[in-house]
């Protein structure tokens, strides 16, 4: 497959047809049928961090009229201007979007990109907001507990980012503890209507209620994104309740540390830990073992990116014939079935070209939109000591292919299992068809 970033419009170039951010739903079809796609190489250098890249939605509950009207008052003049631009043809967007893509993008962006954004905390806490659980959807909360003898996790992850930097870089980070971390597991519930409530039932119950409807031995490992400071398995419920309708399986959805109060490697730790949950399911939990060959990794934006380190950690592993000590036995870490992302964050460093030319189709700040970086106000989260400029990682370690896999060589794909990948005309689209294209040189079967 030619490689289509020839074809893709950049700033000013209004020669291509109309663009579509991908979305699918099938996800499990698609990673099975395996197509290679081409990509080329971007560049990969520091750039000024202007904004995280938080592909999930604003954070606002939407099942409240109420405040959605507040919220939206004071954006009727800007729609309004939108529209008329739009179907004037005075948009630079106007050639290939609708108008309710228009407005849509328009308003999502209004609420992102703001002069002065909110502190880290504040923004942190309002996208933790729980909307409930109502609808087509089970939902059962459980802990994914660790005793002290599972410390080897974090040291197996310790030794990969050594091994794949080619030297110690344990004084370039803090290495945080094992933490008793909590997830969802998420079934469809086809008796249901959109306003059913869930039973007030114990999780276990509620558990074995999901079982009953699940049809396909398909297990999600869902990594939810956020920036890797913001969101939660509840903001996601939409997606993880998608993703179980059409597997027919179960998802689980963890809710990993965020930064800036847990930096890198500290996600990642809580990634395989839940993977090794699956796999070597720990005493009191209510799933059975999970076969790797019935595992799906899966995520969105940061959690697309925390969902690849994971499986370059796997490989990584894999080469090191390490095995890891869990449930007082050493244990082997076998991949999972396949790898599916939407719109993953590869690169941290916000370097590729598309992070500046496709800022007029992204609801995200493109490069450059704040030069010394994002104005937070200051909190008690908030910077940091030392100081450091991304959120979630330390700067010594932004090059890490743990950090951004675009960083990753392509042979350490090698071996893999299939990969599905979605990316539009959005500011990480450069770096994700990177990615694509390396992953398929080294044999891996991507679509």
């Amino acid at each position: 497959m030619a490689d289509p970033a020839h074809s893709r419009p950049r700033a000013g170039d209004k020669r291509a047809s109309s663009p579509r951010s991908r979305r699918r739903n099938s996800i499990i079809d698609d990673i099975t049928s395996g197509t290679k796609v081409g990509g080329s190489s971007a560049a990969l250098s520091p750039q000024p961090h202007d904004a995280p890249r938080n592909r999930s939605a604003v954070a606002m509950d939407w099942s409240q009229p109420l405040p959605i009207i507040k919220a939206l008052a004071p954006k009727v003049p800007m729609i309004g201007k939108t529209a008329l631009m739009h179907s004037l043809g005075l948009s630079e967007t106007s050639k290939y979007w609708d108008l309710r893509t228009a407005v849509t993008i328009n308003v999502i962006r209004s609420f992102v990109f703001t002069p002065e954004p909110a502190s880290v905390a504040k923004s942190q806490h309002i996208s933790l907001r729980d909307p409930g659980v109502k609808g087509k959807v089970w939902i059962a909360n459980v802990s994914l507990p660790f005793t002290p003898d599972d410390d080897d996790v974090r040291q197996a992850i310790f030794g990969a980012i050594d091994h794949l930097a080619g030297a110690p870089q344990g004084d370039l980070y803090t290495a945080p503890e094992l933490a008793e971390n909590t997830a969802e597991w998420t079934g469809y519930r086809a008796g249901a209507t959109s306003s059913t409530l869930p039973p007030d039932t114990s999780d276990a119950d509620k558990y074995a209620a999901m079982m009953k409807e699940v049809i396909s031995p398909t297990t999600v490992l869902f990594l939810h994104g956020g920036a890797f400071y913001l969101m939660d398995p509840a903001t996601h419920r939409p997606t993880t309740a998608r993703l179980a309708k059409h597997t027919t399986g179960r998802v689980l959805s963890i809710r990993y540390r965020l930064a800036p109060q847990h930096p890198f490697p500290a996600p990642l730790i809580d990634a395989l830990v839940a993977y090794l949950s699956l796999l070597y399911p720990p005493p009191g939990s209510l799933h059975a073992a999970v076969p790797p060959e019935h595992i799906v990794l899966s995520g969105d934006s940061a959690g697309g990116n925390l969902a690849t380190s994971l499986l370059l950690l796997l490989l990584t592993l894999q080469r090191q014939s390490r095995t890891v000590l869990w449930g007082g036995l050493p244990r082997a870490v076998p991949l999972p079935a396949g790898t599916a992302l939407v719109s993953p964050w590869m690169d941290i460093t916000g370097s590729s070209p598309s992070c500046a030319d496709y800022a007029h189709f992204d609801y995200l700040p493109g490069r450059g939109a704040y030069p010394n970086g994002m104005p937070y106000a200051s909190d008690a989260i908030w910077p940091v000591t030392p100081a450091r400029t991304a959120l979630h990682v330390d700067d010594a370690l932004l090059l890490h292919p743990l950090v951004s896999p675009l960083a990753a060589k392509e042979e350490l794909w090698a071996g893999a299992p299939p990969v599905w990948m979605v990316t539009g005309w959005e500011l990480l689209s450069d770096e994700d068809r990177a990615v694509a294209g390396r992953m398929a040189k080294a044999g891996v079967r991507v679509r």
